[in-house]
């Protein structure tokens, strides 16, 4: 029976789409990165890496929205983590589900639904972290770990109140920077945190499923996203005191001099970076040890596929859905302009003979969050939608490199807007609400970041690779300014919502003709 049942899956075209939340993107040891990771390096050398991979959006909610439904920020508008994704909008899953898909979910989408599709008091609308329209959940994990703390009740565990709190318990010592001699590890063993939990869920709908319809699985996992403690034995994998090389100005104080934006965040809750040294390198040392753990469960996940004789014809997705300033800056998550936050890594893996000419390739154009739908569906034989701003990644997987008119710039936004705590934000910069945005434009050689009113910023990126000087007010430098400030204006404009813009109503009826946008 089990044979029969590999043969059948031999046959089908299976999707496997994995983040792994809040990865940076050097983070990779083939690209030459302190952190281990041999099962992505391997996952590397038989598809295709982009190592100038770049979030469109953050936090999680706005770049999981780009990610899903191959929109700009500006034309999804699901700008902050409770913002509602507009339900006219469609998303990868929606479509794959139209090609006979069952999309599964093992994880979160962090997608705030749009109020007006529910009841006043249906419980969806308390939470940010409600599934994308068209997955199915088959196992939800977000902020707080019920799915995860319900199989540790079967294994003997006492689950604390919250919950949450499994995320943080570390097992009895000295901390690092109270002078331990490495980070406490936490509480519960490796082969029962959260990741392995995930993986291990995935690999049971997997085995449940192998003489039925292809599968389409989205792994979204948490780590390596806070809190910042890594179970034994990757709590010792990188030693804090070898992780003091932090990207920043000689002081929180200078770098707060470079932008009005970045003094108020540098001051704000949550944002500023520990001025405690060892206690910012026993972060680091755990985000890095944390994705070393992922990196050994996806292995896991990769060789049991090949066991099951499905790694030939599954499609694996690995990205993220932003990166991490790490002290960095003097800032810790998610924010901003600097590339930290938003260069996270892709792979990909393309199982079919087309693609054997690029294995191990690594292509090294700008791509982003919003090609991972358009390359999803193309990959499936679906129609991309007029409404995508991204664009499929198939002709580089399967050529070795991209179309001559392929974009030459990164670009992301940061709406940060702050519904609920904002006014005095709001009333320090000098902003209405509308006005808490920003948005980027990067290529190989500068940067140019603008503010709705605020100042802008320039960076000479081959002078200055650490973006510690604002040249924007640089006479010098005042035609590039306008360069890349009307570069920006373009991608804009290039770039408005057009989901209709290729209709038009005559006497014989609705004529269509798409446009690709470049």
């Amino acid at each position: 029976m089990k044979n029969d049942a590999v043969k059948t899956a031999a046959s089908r075209k299976n999707i496997l789409f994995i983040t792994a939340d809040q990865w940076r993107g050097e983070c990779l040891s083939t690209l030459g990165h302190k952190v281990q990771t041999p099962n992505l390096d391997k996952l590397a050398s038989q598809g295709v890496l982009f190592p100038q991979h770049y979030a469109n959006a953050v936090p999680c909610a706005p770049s999981r929205a780009s990610l899903h439904t191959g929109m700009y920020l500006q034309n999804h508008r699901a700008g902050t983590n409770g913002t509602p994704l507009d339900a006219r909008h469609t998303n990868w899953a929606l479509e794959l589900r139209q090609q006979g898909y069952d999309p599964v979910l093992f994880g979160y989408t962090d997608t705030a639904n749009d109020p007006r599709q529910f009841d006043a008091d249906d419980p969806i609308l308390r939470s940010y972290e409600g599934p994308l329209p068209g997955i199915k959940p088959a196992v939800m994990m977000g902020t707080y770990p019920d799915a995860w703390a319900d199989w540790l009740t079967t294994k003997g565990y006492e689950i604390p109140t919250p919950n949450f709190n499994l995320y943080t318990t570390r097992t009895a010592g000295l901390e690092y920077e109270a002078g331990g001699t490495e980070p406490l590890p936490l509480a519960i063993p490796a082969e029962h945190h959260d990741t392995w939990f995930m993986v291990d869920q995935v690999i049971d709908y997997v085995d449940a499923n192998l003489d039925t319809d292809p599968f389409c699985v989205h792994l979204s996992l948490l780590r390596p996203h806070p809190p910042w403690v890594a179970p034994a034995p990757y709590n010792t994998l990188y030693s804090p005191d070898t992780l003091t090389d932090f990207n920043r100005a000689e002081s929180a104080a200078v770098e707060a001099e470079q932008h009005p934006f970045l003094s108020h965040f540098l001051n704000r809750p949550y944002y500023g970076a520990p001025d405690d040294e060892k206690k910012q390198t026993r972060l680091k040392s755990a985000y890095f040890g944390l994705m070393s753990e992922v990196d050994a469960n996806l292995g896991r996940l990769f060789e049991h596929l090949k066991d099951q004789g499905l790694w030939d014809n599954t499609l694996i997705v690995f990205t993220s859905d932003h990166g991490e300033q790490m002290g960095d800056h003097w800032l810790l998550g998610k924010l901003g302009y600097f590339n930290e936050s938003y260069h996270i890594p892709l792979i990909i893996y393309d199982p079919s003979a087309a693609a054997d000419a690029s294995r191990g390739q690594v292509i090294s154009g700008f791509t982003e969050n919003i090609d991972i739908m358009p390359t999803l569906l193309e990959w499936a034989g679906a129609e991309i939608p007029q409404q995508c701003d991204g664009r499929s990644l198939l002709p580089g997987i399967r050529h070795g490199t991209f179309p001559a008119n392929w974009r030459t710039e990164a670009h992301w936004e940061y709406d940060f807007r702050d519904i609920l705590n904002g006014t005095a934000m709001e009333a320090e910069l000098g902003l209405t609400p509308h006005q808490c945005t920003l948005n980027v434009i990067r290529d190989n050689d500068y940067k140019y970041v603008h503010f709705t009113h605020l100042p802008p910023l320039f960076f000479d990126l081959k002078q200055d690779p650490a973006e510690l000087h604002n040249l924007a007010g640089d006479p010098s430098y005042l035609p590039k300014v306008l360069e890349y400030a009307q570069k920006m204006l373009s991608w804009r404009m290039n770039h408005d919502e057009q989901t209709l813009t290729h209709l038009t109503l005559t006497e014989d009826g609705v004529v269509s003709r798409k446009a690709e946008r470049y």
